[in-house]
């Protein structure tokens, strides 16, 4: 977490100091903003934080910070604090956006002036809350994170001979499935060895299809490439070596029942240790790269939206992005124009 200064010292910056003077246009008239009132209001919700609220240290630093904040935009509007409306609460969180704060930081800071607000209406100093209403802008959704090609093949190609025979066959076609399809972890431990009246999913190795139960409960298709349809040949031709199994799944665990989501999380984590890569694997990550990597080399967003389960190509198009990011970096690195000089 960021360091924060102590309660006192911000307490004392912030409210034990009186505003600086009003200056320009402001001189000599009569305003209605008063800064050793806001200093009062400041000072008794911070006490009333402290002693009946009894909020950490930390916690009231920052109040008193947000506060500061507030009084300075209440003292350039020529306000009091108790005469601040939503109109200009607005105004200022826009403000904070154009300057570049985060979504995050600026929620923060509504969350503190929204508590002062509060207050001030519970004893009666104002008739409305000016914030209540009011949100920060919506942060914008970080990109998935994908692998690069050479981090995809490094990791599928890794030679995991340390592991049981039967554990890295069947990880093996686990991982080929994930990359190579693009399934859903729920989909992949959701699969069979073949179709049946009670099959959320299966596999189809003549027809080269893996046929799976999405979200919202719709099936779909999707080609099974060469190198997964190998993994699971050679995984199926060990799968029943470890005893008595669950007839039905296709992947399974050591005590013979079907395998769960947490463990393929743990599965790749460790392979992906093993083969040397920076972060740890999750199975929606190779989901991620396999879009991404598909949509790279064939451009059908339509495609990719299909192959997925996509409901809305909204949903699709954030691996445009990924795909720019790309491309932007091949330009950096190779193009002429981009490379700068020494």
């Amino acid at each position: 977490m960021p360091w924060a200064p102590s309660f006192l010292s911000v307490w004392l910056n912030c409210v034990g100091r009186p505003s600086p003077p009003c200056t320009g246009t402001e001189a000599g008239l009569a305003v209605a903003h008063n800064p050793a009132a806001a200093q009062a209001l400041c000072e008794r919700y911070l006490l009333h934080a402290r002693v009946e609220k009894r909020l950490a240290e930390r916690t009231l630093s920052l109040y008193a910070i947000d506060l500061h904040k507030l009084r300075a935009h209440a003292a350039e509007a020529d306000l009091g604090l108790e005469q601040v409306q939503n109109t200009q609460i607005r105004r200022w969180a826009a403000q904070m956006h154009s300057r570049g704060r985060s979504a995050r930081g600026i929620a923060l800071i509504l969350s503190g002036w929204r508590g002062f607000y509060t207050w001030l209406g519970r004893t009666d100093q104002v008739a409305s809350n000016p914030v209540q209403d009011v949100r920060a802008p919506k942060a914008g959704k970080p990109l998935p994170k994908a692998l690069g090609v050479d981090q995809a093949m490094q990791l599928a190609d890794f030679d995991a001979s340390t592991d049981a025979p039967w554990l890295v066959a069947r990880d093996t076609a686990m991982l080929e499935l994930l990359y190579g399809s693009g399934l859903r972890v729920s989909e992949l431990t959701g699969l069979d060895v073949n179709a049946s009246a009670q099959a959320r999913g299966w596999i189809d190795l003549q027809a080269a299809q893996a046929h799976v139960l999405g979200k919202g409960s719709k099936r779909r298709s999707v080609p099974v490439g060469s190198k997964a349809l190998l993994a699971l040949q050679n995984w199926l031709a060990v799968r029943t070596q470890q005893g008595p199994i669950e007839q039905l799944a296709l992947f399974i665990g050591r005590s013979g029942t079907r395998l769960t989501a947490q463990s393929v999380w743990q599965r790749l984590r460790r392979r992906s240790r093993q083969a040397g890569l920076a972060m740890p694997v999750h199975p929606h990550m190779l989901r991620h790269s396999f879009a991404s990597h598909l949509l790279q080399s064939s451009s059908d967003l339509r495609a990719v939206q299909e192959l997925l389960g996509h409901a809305n190509i909204r949903t699709t198009q954030v691996y445009t992005r990924l795909d720019f990011q790309h491309l932007a970096r091949a330009y950096d690195a190779a193009h002429p124009r981009a490379k700068r000089k020494p």
